[in-house]
């Protein structure tokens, strides 16, 4: 493309012009505009009104090149001297202008129109920052008007969708989403659903919406709801088509009442029965569950004994059965007392051996149990057990009673000797009550770890009467506009009320709890507890932007073995499912950390965490600790191995009961894989010091059912295990304690230890970095100053031709799911940080945030290097005082 050449003055009194800088030329304008000096020159003198600057009649538009067929662009302005185009900030040569000029009728000026080709090629060889683009440059008498700048891509459709919809299995009235991300393009596709090949009208159906993102989003499914859906995409140069994605909508089976009682028959039985077709079963839905069929033993008097009703039956028949009766239980009870004289002589027998401890019944028969570790115990027959004892947080019972002390599985008979309760100072029935105690913290702790020392050296024993029960961990905290960050030390559980949740001069005193009874939340089938049970409130308080409740669980987090729910008590004290932690939902969103799960709500109440495990491989993650202490006896050592959820707050509850008992922590907490495959848990104390130390024979092992651990989130799963030291001067104690899944993962904790409480070194724990105060109003609650939050929110909220900026911000921050909860929200974008906030409230990783933005490639600056210039003075306080 040629450039105008520039001249100096000339005959005839014509001017030469530079018409990229914008002036005035008369006639030679055209031959300057040609860049020869043979090219045929404009006259003289053009009519024009004098004094009136060109007015565009006509634009040119933005163009699209489809494959290879050039593009024409069109300029129409009046009055006009001359017209030319300027692409890319060069002038278009006058060759490829083609102009035509004519009289407007009703003005008399003269109107000219010029049109230019644009080929592919031109395109693709131009290599600047932005579109190809040009624009229309006009002259008259009294100066020049540009017109707007119009672009030229080159158009195209990808063949391969970037998301194809994906098939799904749901409930009648759940919600279905099915995600389409179209192929890239230029112009952008635009999106069509198909069901079985016909269009879906949205308008015409208000239960459907396909309007958020090019999702589909069917709010209550139907049954004729299931079929084929197929994504559409199309632009100016072609169409393409998704994979199709099946949808089911299923409807379990429900059970009609039951029928009337059938009549008496002659066997002296009638019946009621019950169909599954309320509704029945349909698409694949669950048969329904229970009998559908019962029958009862009934005694009307129509009965027939011997062909002859029960009422006419003679007595002597009746006397006849009695005796017979009569004999049988004078027969066991010379049985049972032959049974309780032998039970008796072999007590008294082991007495000698055993002194006032219980005895395995393994020992008589070679430990069985242990030499076949595979082979499941028979639950069934009557044992007892010598020195540890597997228990169930004996912190909670009583242990001064047969049934509470020595009832480690429910399903286990035990025998105690009357001797143990004796040596105790109490009776055989004696009956202890434990006080109810709230378990709280102290809001002046300045340490974000603690450190293990005993409360008393009374023996742990005598000591166990006086534990309190537990009951909930609480604290609370008076918040407003402003919002904060209410926190449980130690716990793992907060909770994250945004700037603006709460109007303006308003404030609430929000609470927070944990439940540290027995669970209110009754697992059905498979399902297990993940999480502990937290309660926050008031419940009728009512916040205009979601807040964010961050709850720990025990999973080992994968989709393909666990479906995780995110349940809600009512308050008639039932639980519901809020959702499915993969599911789709525009109520709540649920984000599942490795460690925690961060929960986007509106409403308060108490939630929980629940699992259905999938498959065997699906994992928990559990705690294992070891604890000691001093027995009763000078010359014993009592080993506590718990194994509980890897939930802070589980682990807590372990440290506060062992403190009353004395007990010190003697290795550091390690983490353990426990498969659900349905194998036990044993735990062994191994490489004992010989000649120092030792153990009853068979006791060094003890194994424990699978259910008892896949469940242990009931109360805290320890065993106990006693040592005694053959001389007085022994004070150092080494061994090893295994705690191995039969078929699974293993764990080794080394205990190194004094046994004189001022010899012994600490052991801390609780190194996550908890606030020092629970409760944390405005802006130092947050992570990000409010002044750079309001600046995101504005950058990212507002959509731009490339898509939806917020859907980027939350792809960089690991959020690639359920994107529709935020499309339904005011700000998204505010919702993201906030979520972002949940996450990050021990690192505040800032400048992760910032390498994400300049990734977008919305900003170039890591917040946590804004200078103090550019913050608000709050902004400034905050910042200095979080070292940012």
């Amino acid at each position: 493309m040629g450039r105008a050449a520039a001249t100096g003055g000339g005959g005839g009194g014509a001017r030469r012009w530079l018409p990229w800088l914008g002036l005035c030329f008369w006639a030679a304008g055209a031959a300057a505009a040609r860049g020869t000096d043979n090219g045929e020159a404009l006259p003289e003198s053009i009519p024009s009104a004098p004094g009136t600057l060109p007015h565009f009649i006509e634009e040119p538009d933005d163009a699209y090149i489809i494959k290879s067929n050039p593009i024409a662009l069109r300029c129409k302005a009046r009055p006009a001297m001359q017209i030319f185009f300027k692409c890319n900030g060069e002038w278009v040569h006058q060759n490829e202008h083609v102009s035509e000029e004519r009289l407007d009728e009703s003005s008399g000026l003269k109107v000219r129109e010029v049109f230019i080709n644009v080929t592919r090629q031109q395109v693709e060889d131009f290599h600047g920052p932005e579109d190809y683009w040009c624009q229309c440059v006009a002259w008259s008498h009294l100066g020049t008007s540009k017109s707007r700048k119009a672009s030229v891509r080159i158009a195209y459709l990808r063949k391969n969708f970037e998301q194809d919809p994906q098939g799904r299995e749901v409930p009648i009235e759940g919600m279905i989403v099915l995600h389409c991300r179209p192929p890239e393009g230029v112009p952008a596709a635009e999106v069509e659903w198909l069901k079985n090949e016909e269009p879906i009208d949205s308008e015409q159906d208000e239960n459907i919406d396909t309007r958020a993102d090019h999702n589909l989003i069917i709010r209550q499914a139907r049954l004729s709801d299931s079929g084929n859906y197929t994504c559409m995409a199309a632009n100016i140069v072609a169409k393409r088509r998704s994979l199709s994605a099946t949808v089911v909508v299923y409807v379990d089976g429900s059970w009609e009442v039951w029928s009337e009682w059938s009549v008496c028959s002659p066997e002296c039985e009638h019946l009621r029965i019950r169909e599954c077709t309320a509704p029945p079963p349909r698409n694949g839905g669950k048969f329904c569950e229970g009998l559908s069929q019962e029958s009862e033993n009934c005694t009307d008097g129509l009965c027939i004994l011997d062909k002859k009703p029960l009422h006419e039956i003679k007595p002597q028949s009746i006397e006849n059965a009695s005796d017979i009766a009569l004999y049988s239980g004078l027969g066991a009870a010379v049985v049972a007392v032959a049974v309780l004289v032998i039970g008796v002589t072999l007590y008294r027998r082991s007495q000698s051996d055993y002194g006032v401890d219980v005895i395995d019944s393994s020992a008589l028969t070679g430990n069985s149990l242990l030499l076949n570790s595979a082979m499941q115990p028979d639950l069934t027959v009557s044992r007892t057990y010598s020195g540890p004892i597997c228990l169930q947080d004996p912190l909670d019972k009583e242990l001064m009673t047969e049934s509470s002390l020595f009832n480690p599985l429910s399903d286990i008979k035990v025998k105690v000797q009357s001797s143990f309760m004796v040596s105790l100072g109490v009776s055989e029935r004696a009956e202890y009550h434990g006080k109810n105690h709230s378990r709280t913290f102290p809001h002046g702790n300045n340490h974000s770890f603690s450190t293990m020392h005993p409360r008393n050296k009374t023996p742990y024993i005598q000591n166990l009467s006086s534990l309190p029960t537990r009951t909930e961990l609480r604290t609370t905290g008076v918040f407003g506009h402003l919002g904060g960050r209410l926190v449980m030390p130690n716990t793992g559980v907060s909770l994250l009320i945004p700037h603006g949740a709460i109007p303006e001069e308003n404030s609430w005193e929000i609470y927070m709890s944990i439940n540290q009874g027995e669970p209110s939340l009754q697992s059905d089938g498979s399902e297990v507890l993940l999480s502990p049970e937290v309660t926050c409130g008031p419940p009728d308080m009512i916040v205009t932007t979601p807040f964010a409740l961050t709850i720990p669980h025990c999973a080992d987090v994968s989709s393909e073995h666990w479906n995780i729910h995110l349940k809600k008590r009512t308050q008639q004290g039932k639980w519901e499912e809020v959702m499915s932690v993969e599911d789709e939902s525009t109520s709540c969103y649920c984000l599942l950390d490795p460690f925690a799960c961060h929960v986007l709500l509106d409403s308060f109440g108490t939630y929980a965490l629940t699992g259905e495990p999938i498959t065997d491989c699906a994992v928990k993650q559990l705690k294992v600790a070891v604890f000691g202490c001093m027995s009763c006896n000078s010359l014993d050592y009592n080993l506590r191995v718990y194994c509980v959820d890897n939930t802070p707050c589980a682990f807590q509850e372990v440290v506060s009961d062992e403190s009353h008992q004395g007990g010190q922590l003697l290795e550091e907490p390690k983490l353990l894989h426990f498969k659900g495959n349905t194998f036990s848990l044993q735990i062994s104390v191994l490489d004992i010091p010989p000649f120092l130390w030792r153990i009853k024979p068979f006791t060094a092992c003890q194994e424990v059912p699978f259910s008892r651990v896949w469940c242990s989130n009931r109360q805290p799963l320890h065993c106990a295990f006693s040592l005694e030291r053959y001389t007085p001067t022994t004070t150092q104690l080494s061994c090893k304690i295994c705690i191995r899944q039969l078929k699974g993962h293993e764990q080794i904790l080394q205990v190194q230890t004094s046994i004189l409480e001022s010899e012994r070194e600490t052991i801390t724990f609780f190194a996550q970095e908890d606030s020092t105060f629970p409760a944390q109003t405005g802006p130092k609650a947050f992570k990000i100053p409010y002044s750079i939050r309001q600046r995101i929110c504005a950058t990212f909220d507002t959509p731009n031709a490339k898509g939806k900026d917020w859907q980027m911000l939350a792809q960089k921050n690991s959020i690639n799911r359920n994107l529709s909860y935020f499309a339904t929200q005011s700000s998204p974008s505010a919702v993201i940080l906030n979520l972002w906030e949940a996450r990050h409230q021990h690192d505040g990783d800032l400048d992760s945030l910032a390498c994400a933005l300049e990734e977008i490639g919305r900003t170039h600056t890591k917040l946590s290097n804004i200078s103090e210039s550019q913050l608000d003075e709050a902004d400034f306080n905050y910042s200095r005082q979080n070292g940012l």
